[in-house]
């Protein structure tokens, strides 16, 4: 009881938070952001900016990056950080404010971001403007590469963006001049000479000697000490890149059926580019094998940048122009719709150059390679469609989740493989619970492919926090675009609807949750090692099971309230750390994790039988389940206790009955009932048959035994 008050006072004294510039502004200093500053005005209505004000004076303006930019990190969410600019377009203050880097959690001092964004104060926003984004040193930290490029790309194009809307420091809205659209019409074939001539593709070439003098001119004296191996004139790398998407182009560098296939790849609204390369460095680097992330190329067109992703990229196999010469590495990236760009307008491939200072350390310099559409490409544009707002975010919405479970093909097929079987396997328990070692086998392979496939590898890991967002959806306006971004939690959420119907929580709990295959596979192995393995008090035990009922109702109704301070407290769940991060994580989470585990180890899925808020939840609407599948004797329970003893949940109560709650479904009891060597209902049955002189006659595997209601009648 004292719990559920905690908890409850905590939903009382919680605030309500959204990420909004107003929000975060509650949280931060006005002096934090601009010296002597004491207060800050409200938010404009026009552009999302608040005055930072001293003595009543508007010293600076302040702005969240997220309402500007919408990169992400590796999270998938933004990263917000909060700046404040004066009137000359000078960053006064930057604050790092919340983000959802794993990245950070994998053992990186959050301190250090912290401390690293808020030197981006004194960042001259004017010469960033004339620049592109080049008027200042980037400082990267070791293992977060990409997370600290995303910070500073949304503090630069933010920046820029929010000063041109303002008018500081003399910028102005750049003016595009007028629209130009493609010229699909063109499809003439061209050899490399014409394309490499006219401009259709673009090369940057960059020799050993040239590297050595920029990472010499940045003064680093580590990055001097380890030049490049090789004569000065050697290739170091040899970058060239075209825009595929335009139809001549595209048909000319990769074929007729090649190209077909990059138009089938591509939906409405999207763009792509060839990137070829040769020489020492490779512009796609390890990142995408550890992350998906290509963290050495981003493309950059004004204030905006695409980075690209391995569900971005294809590779070809050769370039099809006449007379084009070998490349080591020959990559297609897909330009994202929803990211702003526009083919007819000049943009640049920047190129990150990278040298290792010390064990872990680097250094970076950077190139671009320029690209322009040659003119005959294009045609004046048509007068531009009027579309609602609403309907182009909704259709851009649309795009995106169709595109990620296209790119999730195979993984879908295999998660619903698994359903099948599963589905199968309840419909059909009798027959699947016949052999007693087959089933055993079946069940350790099945939940072998739940915790590596499902958990380590897909990350589908359900949780309690999806049924917040849900609630949350609820009030604010649900739309479907949200959950259908993750393809196999959807598919999951889906067939768990169907199967509270007919089997309540065990289908999910006992088979697909990633957490429990690895308490039950950690159970087992403890079991072959002769670890002993403790049974509760059944009163004890029986007045345990509320807990996770307690957990589920504080963590709901703290999301009434606030969703990021429930998120945070449902890091009771160990799954983000031993499923999502695979206990690479601050040493806190890891020892909560492994002593859940540890316990595990004693009792069989401690965790799931006690504490888990997400079967509580389950569990609720399980009560309205259609079926009883589970079949049982009149004389289980009364005498025999033979079910409840080896029940691996103690799911069954000493009288006989099966929780439907607690049980997970796991169907040892079924194994049980058919056992000629365990069940006293069989063993008796097989003794009675061997008196009448039919002692070959065995316990039928198709049919029910003699006694039980569904049994064929015998003849008196």
């Amino acid at each position: 009881m004292s719990a559920v008050i905690l908890i409850l006072s905590a939903i009382v004294a919680a605030e309500v938070r959204a990420d909004s510039l107003d929000s975060f502004l509650q949280e931060i200093e006005p002096s934090e952001l601009a010296p002597g500053a004491d207060a800050f005005g409200p938010v404009r209505d026009d552009v999302k900016v608040a005055p930072v004000l001293k003595n009543g004076e508007t010293v600076a303006w302040a702005f969240l990056t997220s309402d500007f930019v919408g990169t992400t990190g590796y999270s998938g969410k933004p990263i917000y950080v909060v700046a404040a600019m004066d009137a000359d377009a000078v960053l006064t203050g930057v604050k790092l404010v919340k983000h959802s880097e794993p990245i950070v959690l994998i053992g990186i001092p959050n301190s250090k971001m912290v401390k690293l964004t808020e030197s981006y104060a004194g960042l001259d926003l004017k010469r960033e403007a004339a620049t592109g984004g080049e008027g200042h040193d980037l400082d990267i930290i070791s293992g977060a590469t990409v997370t600290i490029m995303v910070i500073d790309d949304s503090l630069v194009r933010g920046g820029i963006k929010v000063a041109r809307a303002l008018g500081l420091g003399g910028l102005s809205p750049v003016e595009l001049g007028p629209k130009r659209e493609l010229d699909l019409t063109k499809t003439t074939v061209e050899d490399w000479d014409t394309l490499s001539g006219d401009g259709s593709v673009r090369r940057m070439s960059v020799d050993v000697g040239q590297v050595n003098r920029a990472f010499a001119e940045t003064g680093d004296a580590r990055a001097i000490a380890r030049p490049e191996a090789g004569d000065p004139g050697d290739t170091f790398i040899d970058m060239q890149m075209a825009l595929v998407s335009v139809p001549a182009i595209g048909l000319s560098l990769l074929g007729e059926a090649e190209y077909q296939n990059l138009t089938r790849w591509l939906e409405e609204g999207e763009n792509a580019i060839l990137v070829l390369g040769r020489g020492a460095y490779s512009y796609k680097g390890s990142g995408y094998v550890r992350g998906g992330i290509f963290d050495r190329i981003q493309l950059i067109q004004g204030d905006n940048s695409v980075r690209f992703f391995d569900k971005q990229q294809r590779r070809l196999g050769e370039v099809a122009a006449t007379g084009a010469p070998s490349f080591t590495e020959l990559e297609i990236f897909k330009i994202p719709a929803d990211s702003e760009f526009d083919p007819a307008q000049p943009f640049r491939l920047q190129l990150l150059v990278q040298r290792a200072v010390g064990a872990i350390e680097k250094t970076f310099i950077t190139y671009d390679l320029g690209y322009k559409l040659p003119e005959h490409y294009l045609k004046p544009a048509k007068a531009p469609k009027v579309v609602e707002d609403a309907s182009a975010e909704a259709a851009a919405k649309s795009a995106l989740w169709k595109r990620i479970w296209k790119d999730k093909t195979v993984e879908i097929g295999v998660l619903g493989l698994m359903l099948l079987v599963l589905t199968g396997v309840f419909f059909f328990q009798f027959q699947a619970t016949a052999n007693a070692r087959v089933f055993y086998w079946f069940r350790i392979g099945y939940l072998t492919v739940t915790l590596v496939f499902l958990g380590w590898y897909a990350n589908a890991q359900l949780s309690v926090v999806n049924l917040m967002a849900l609630a949350g959806s609820l009030r604010s306006g649900f739309t479907w675009d949200a959950f259908l971004m993750d393809p196999l939690v959807f598919i999951q959420w889906f067939a768990i609807a169907a199967a509270l119907l007919f089997w309540g929580r065990g289908a999910y709990c006992g088979w697909l949750c990633p957490f429990g295959a690895l308490q039950e596979l950690l159970n087992k192995i403890a079991r072959a090692f002769r670890v002993p393995q403790w049974t509760l008090p059944w009163g004890l035990h029986e007045r345990l099971w509320p807990l996770k009922y307690m957990i589920f109702l504080g963590l709901f109704g703290l999301s009434m309230v606030s969703i990021p301070l429930a998120e945070q407290y449902a890091e009771v769940e160990p799954f983000k750390t031993a499923i999502i991060l695979k206990f690479v994580r601050d040493w806190p989470f890891v020892v909560y994790a492994l002593l859940l585990l540890l316990a595990g180890l004693f009792i069989e899925r401690f965790y799931c039988r006690y504490l888990c808020p997400l079967g509580g939840a389950l569990a609720i609407p399980a009560r309205i389940r259609m079926f009883d599948w589970l079949r049982r004797y009149k004389e289980c329970g009364s005498p025999c206790q033979t079910c409840a003893n080896e029940c691996p949940v103690q799911a069954i109560h000493p009288t006989g009955e099966i929780n439907p709650n607690e049980c997970v479904d796991c169907l040892h009891c079924q194994v049980l009932y058919q056992s000629n060597e365990k069940c006293p209902v069989v063993i008796r049955q097989l003794k009675r048959r061997e008196k009448t002189g039919s002692a070959e006659i065995k316990i039928p595997t198709k049919a029910p035994p003699a006694n039980h209601p569904n049994a064929k009648p015998t003849a008196s």
